[in-house]
């Protein structure tokens, strides 16, 4: 049996986590961007990771942020894993004492074998839908077509996902995790508590199909 992960992004409180947690999530995302309407600052994001029960993995999402930007989060924040969601080179990625991710918008012009590669260091690629002047959370879908085989690092899709075609979406890609923000929302920031079981059970009635 292949096991998919399941990703929540874009918690705002201790009570979405908590609710992303009891219903099976593997990992929740914290946005430190503050452009994003799902944006929390080092106060609110500790407060959510102290309330987390164990073995729920805590990603911090970052688009094009210094250094000392992401210093500054981690000293206040225990993430176990670092999401890149902007322009980053693989040297910003590199050297805050965390794992990364790196997100890639997909276009069908770009090379995606050899974007992968070039973030080697990565612990896995996250492929996400390309809209002009966004950085994700758009809540759009890409052609999961575009996706190549053989890609050197473990695949997250996301990208308009939500509890009706997530099913779908895995049956097709094969990825190793999903990751879901607008799709499972009440409104912007806030999860609808229906939608996040819904999508946690989907994900799992394909785990035990495919």
């Amino acid at each position: 049996m292949t096991i998919v992960r399941s990703k929540i992004c874009g918690i705002t409180c201790v009570a979405d986590a908590l609710l992303a947690a009891e219903a099976g999530a593997d990992a929740i995302g914290l946005v430190f961007y503050a452009k994003s309407p799902r944006a929390v600052n080092p106060e609110q994001a500790r407060a959510i990771v102290a309330a987390l029960p164990p073995f729920v993995t805590t990603v911090g999402l970052f688009v094009n942020a210094g250094r000392e930007e992401i210093q500054q989060v981690l000293r206040s924040v225990p993430l176990d894993i670092l999401q890149f969601h902007g322009d980053e080179e693989p040297q910003a990625c590199e050297g805050h004492g965390r794992p990364y991710f790196k997100a890639l918008r997909v276009r069908a012009e770009d090379d995606l074998l050899a974007l992968a590669k070039k973030y080697a260091s990565a612990q896995a690629i996250l492929l996400d839908a390309y809209v002009p002047g966004l950085h994700g959370g758009t809540g759009e879908r890409f052609d999961w077509s575009l996706i190549p085989a053989g890609l050197p690092k473990p695949l997250i899709l996301a990208g308009g996902l939500a509890p009706h075609n997530v099913r779908e979406a895995i049956a097709q890609v094969r990825p190793y995790a999903v990751d879901v923000s607008g799709g499972v929302e009440a409104s912007k920031g806030r999860k609808d508590a229906e939608k996040v079981r819904e999508f946690i059970r989907q994900v799992r009635l394909v785990d035990t199909t495919m």
